[in-house]
């Protein structure tokens, strides 16, 4: 049984993430999403047909997860 002196206080919210941070992920995660198609379109598609496609399946189901941390935060209001 914990003692109180083990019991931690109960953590603060954390704040929601800043635009350009939000931005930036936002942009990485569909740098990354575009790369993975050009990759399985151009080059990998000529050793595993099968790979290609794995490669476009998880580049189909990076957009909506960037869209999600994109949105994330507080509204801007300019």
């Amino acid at each position: 049984m914990p003692t109180p002196d083990d019991v931690r206080p109960p953590r603060e919210p954390r704040k929601p993430l800043g635009l350009a941070t939000r931005r930036r992920a936002y942009l990485v995660m569909m740098g990354a999403c575009v790369l993975l198609i050009v990759l399985a379109w151009t080059l990998i598609w000529r050793y595993s047909i099968t790979a290609a496609v794995v490669m476009s399946a998880v580049a189909l189901c990076v957009p909506p997860f960037a869209a999600i941390v994109a949105n994330a935060g507080p509204a801007n209001r300019q």
